[in-house]
Formats: C-alpha cells, sequence, structure tokens
C-alpha cells in the first residue's frame, strides 16, 4: 500500500546527464589547464622529492647503522618470539576479517574500503576539483539525485493489491499473513511520509491520523480513523485507511475512495489559495497533493479490478496530465498494464516510447512489455527448427534482442512466466532486478503473454539457449579487503604452525629474510 508517492521522488527521478568534466572545457584558460596539470602531477612530484631527501640524508641519518642494529636485534630473536608474532597476527587478523564479514553482510559494503574511499582518499588527492561555472548549480543538483537515484534499492510497488479487500482474504483461507514485517514497516514510513506533513496539529483529525499510520496492529489504525471522522468528516486520510484496510471487497473500496476523493479534493483546493503564505503551506499543499493523488490512483485501480478498464485509463492518463511531475513515480505502469488488458498495442507502444528512455529508472514492466511487443510481430509463425535452418529474420533478431534486454535486467521473470515457478501474492515493496520485482511483474502480466499466441515459446527457446545457467541478481561480490584480510589470516596462521612445529628451520628462514633484505638495502 505504498504508491502514494510524493512530489520529492520525482525530482530524484529525472536524471540530467553529467556535467562536462573540468579539464575538457574548451573555455579554459592556459592558467586553469597549466594548474590543473600541476594538480594531477603533485602527488608524483611529492613521492619522488620524498626519496630524492631521504637518499641525501642517509649518512646524517645513520641508515646504515640502523639497519645495522634491526639486523642485529633480529638475529637474537627466538623462535618462541615468532611464534608468539604470527600467532598474535593471525589473531587480530581473524578478528578483522570476521568484523569485515559482519559489516559487509549487514550494510553491503566492506568497512575498511568505505573508510578508505571517504577518509583516506580525500588525503592522498583522490577527489577531484572543478571549477565552478555560471549556470553549474543545476549540474551538480542533476549529479546529486542520480547518486540518490541509484543508492535507492527498495521501490514500491505500482500494482500492490488492497490490504483488506485482497491481502486479508487470503490470511482468512490459509491463516498465514502474506506480507513480512519488513514490508509492513515500509509502508507505515511511506504513510507517515506521503500522509502527515508538520502542520497536522492545526487540525484535530490529522493529528489522530497522524498516530494513526504509526500504529501496528490493523484493529487500532482503523479505531483511530473512526476517531478522525468523528472529528472531521472531511479527513481524507481516514477514508483512504478504511478503505485499504476495513473494506473486505473493491467495492467497498471504491465507494470509500470516493467518499475521500470528494474530501480531499476540497482540501487540496484549499491548500492552493494558501500555498505561498510560508513554507508550512507549501509543505501542507505538497501533502494534500500526494493524498489526491494517492485516492485517484487507487480509483483507477478499483475501475480495473472491476472490469472498467477504459474508465481506469482515463483516469490515469487524466492524472499524468494533471501532476506532470509525477509521472516519474511509475504510474506509467499501471497504464501499460491496463492498455494491454485492452490489446491496445498501439497506445502501449507510444507509452513506451515515452518511458523507455535510458535517462529514467528502467523496470521489469518496462523492459518486458517492449519485448512483448517486438515477439508478437513474429511469435506465431516463430519455430525452433525453421530459424535454424534459415537463420532469423529481421524482426526476429529485433525480438530476440528485445528478450535479451529485458532478461538482462531481470532473470528471474521468465522462471514465472513460464511457469517454472510458483505464483504468490506480490510484496507492497519490491527490489529492482530482483525475485521480489519479478513475482509483481508476472502476477499480473502472465496473462497478457498467454494471451499472444507463441510469445511464451519464443521466450523459452531465447531464454534456455543464452540464459538458462544465468547467475542471480543482485549477488553481492565481496571486495578485494575481505579477500586480503582472509589471505593475511591463512597465511599468518601457517606459518605460526610450521614455527611450532619447525622452530630452528623457520629461524633460519628469518634469518635469511633479513639478510637478503638488508643486502636489497644497502644496494639501493
Amino acid at each position: 500500500m505504498a504508491d502514494g508517492d510524493g512530489l520529492g521522488e520525482a525530482a530524484t527521478a529525472a536524471v540530467s546527464p553529467p556535467a562536462p568534466a573540468p579539464g575538457m572545457s574548451p573555455s579554459l584558460g592556459w592558467r586553469e589547464r597549466l594548474r590543473a596539470g600541476l594538480a594531477g602531477t603533485g602527488a608524483s612530484l611529492w613521492f619522488v622529492a620524498g626519496l630524492g631527501l631521504l637518499y641525501a640524508l642517509r649518512v646524517p641519518l645513520r641508515l646504515c647503522e640502523s639497519l645495522a642494529a634491526v639486523t642485529v636485534f633480529l638475529n637474537s630473536l627466538t623462535p618462541k618470539f615468532y611464534v608468539a608474532l604470527t600467532g598474535t597476527s593471525s589473531l587480530i587478523s581473524g578478528l578483522i576479517f570476521l568484523f569485515e564479514w559482519w559489516y559487509f553482510h549487514k550494510h553491503g559494503t566492506s568497512f575498511i574500503e568505505q573508510v578508505s574511499v571517504s577518509h583516506l582518499r580525500p588525503l592522498m588527492g583522490g577527489t577531484e576539483s572543478s571549477i565552478s561555472e555560471p549556470g553549474s548549480s543545476s549540474n551538480r543538483e542533476s549529479e546529486t539525485s542520480r547518486q540518490n537515484l541509484s543508492e535507492c534499492k527498495v521501490w514500491r510497488n505500482p500494482l500492490n493489491l488492497f490490504r483488506g479487500a485482497e491481502y486479508r482474504r487470503y490470511t482468512w483461507v490459509t491463516g498465514k499473513e502474506p506480507l513480512t514485517y519488513y514490508d509492513m514497516n515500509l509502508s507505515a514510513q511511506d504513510h507517515q511520509t506521503f500522509f502527515t506533513c508538520d502542520t497536522d496539529f492545526l487540525r484535530p483529525s490529522d493529528t489522530v491520523m497522524q498516530k494513526a499510520w504509526r500504529e501496528r496492529n490493523p484493529p487500532a489504525r482503523i479505531k483511530a480513523a473512526y476517531q478522525a471522522l468523528e472529528l472531521n468528516n472531511d479527513c481524507a486520510t481516514a477514508y483512504v485507511l478504511l478503505a485499504e484496510e476495513e473494506a473486505t471487497t473493491i467495492v467497498d473500496a471504491e465507494k470509500l475512495f470516493k467518499q475521500a476523493l470528494k474530501a480531499g479534493e476540497t482540501i487540496y483546493r484549499q491548500s492552493q489559495q494558501c500555498q505561498h503564505q510560508s513554507p508550512q503551506h507549501e509543505a501542507q499543499l505538497r501533502r494534500d497533493t500526494n493524498v489526491l493523488v494517492y485516492i485517484k490512483r487507487r480509483l483507477a485501480m478499483c475501475a480495473r479490478k472491476l472490469g472498467r478498464i477504459r474508465e481506469a485509463v482515463k483516469i490515469m492518463r487524466d492524472l499524468m496530465k494533471e501532476f506532470p511531475p509525477l509521472t516519474m513515480l511509475n504510474i506509467h505502469e499501471n497504464l501499460l498494464e491496463s492498455l494491454l488488458e485492452l490489446q491496445a498495442y498501439a497506445d502501449v507502444q507510444a507509452v513506451l516510447a515515452k518511458y523507455d528512455d535510458i535517462s529514467l529508472p528502467k523496470s521489469a514492466a518496462i523492459c518486458y512489455t517492449a519485448a512483448l511487443l517486438k515477439t508478437r510481430t513474429v511469435s506465431d509463425k516463430f519455430s525452433p527448427e525453421t530459424a535454424s535452418r534459415r537463420g532469423l529474420s529481421t524482426a526476429e533478431i529485433n525480438a530476440v534482442e528485445a528478450i535479451h534486454r529485458a532478461v538482462e535486467f531481470n532473470p528471474h521473470v521468465p522462471k514465472y512466466l513460464l511457469e517454472m515457478k510458483s505464483l504468490i501474492l506480490p510484496p507492497e515493496h519490491i527490489l529492482k532486478r530482483g525475485d521480489s520485482e519479478a513475482i509483481a511483474y508476472a502476477f499480473f502480466h502472465l496473462q497478457h503473454w498467454k494471451r499472444i499466441e507463441g510469445a511464451l515459446n519464443l521466450l523459452q527457446c531465447t531464454w534456455e539457449g543464452t540464459f538458462h545457467h544465468v547467475s542471480v541478481y543482485p549477488k553481492k561480490e565481496l571486495p578485494f579487503f575481505i579477500h586480503f584480510t582472509a589471505g593475511l589470516c591463512s597465511s599468518t596462521a601457517m606459518i605460526a604452525l610450521l614455527t611450532h612445529q619447525f622452530p630452528e628451520i623457520m629461524g633460519v628462514f628469518a634469518k635469511a629474510v633479513s639478510m637478503i633484505s638488508r643486502t636489497c638495502v644497502e644496494y639501493l
């Protein structure tokens, strides 16, 4: 129940191309170019200067005598010292390895790598200085938006079901909960973000609803919604909560959403009139806009589920025209599914042409719908035997490439479309390119693939021939620091074991290594 999207993410999703590198700008003068070149070679010059200074001061610093003293000290060490040293190193390395393993599995990144990139790299000159130019603020904002977008791992499912009318029905039949605690927690955060604001204390009903969205128990939320309606019969968010969680049928949910729409439009018009009075009024307008968009979107989904598909398409189109910034919030995925149900493939292609852009975030719905349209033109006459004899036609190559692109984006989808894995109820939140997104897509789009003759056959042939042994995505690869720590731990443990078993041989080996080191230093 997380499609009440906010205006803030619209700016996040609209990613502009990155600004050109400062060093490559043709408008820079010779002084700026010289300064940039010196900055790039500064680290190398400092390193060479340091080596030269060390060589010049080798006599005053008595490096040879110090090295000789160190060699005498190493020769006087007993095998027991090496055993203790290697054992201690092995213990420390093991503790570091265990900490790195725990931190990586909890946060998805290496602690040592994160510290080195965040703190050590700037000290070593790893950051690139950029020369500010007029109009560069928009480029910086776009880059920030791109980073925020790439860090987003969990997305709200645009086709999530109604809790009372659909998820709870599953609970009644099976006695099992279809949503996890993690999913419920994410939805609660969404509700507090999109349905509340800082001015809720001005209206008692909104204050009650602010507490209602934080409630974990569904009966407690429903009770709070009724309390809000007693204080204000035009509390739109109270009707939204009842429509989502108390209504046991889609028809009942639609009635409550229509009441919410009437109240939401009134509050939205009032907020529009006061939006420029203060920042609090602007925040209130954003909240009321989120509520209104959420209500209209859920009314469109009610109409789609009740078979009034053309009405649902009209509501979605009007919603996307009325609130253009919110078109980045995956409303087009609802529209794609409804148009596929109408078999309006030309309209589907028009929507894809607008949203299947490299600068916009991809989804399984976009990639696999594009593949379905390409497959539709050749699937009814496609035969693997015939294609192997005469080769693929241009249209078949385009269809196969579209399937390749879709499977590369999310390799989990074919197993659900081909019914090799059982479908379950889609979650309220999905992981892009993950198994949850594949379930959410196949749950609603499997019928559209079955409707087109031969489409699943072409998908199966292409997928089995190319991607059958595809690795599971997303798969976290262990960073270099964890491999290095594991190798260091293993090697020190092996040295400790060898020193304990063969102390004389390891002592001779240590002396030989120290003599070789001394010889190399004296030679240099």
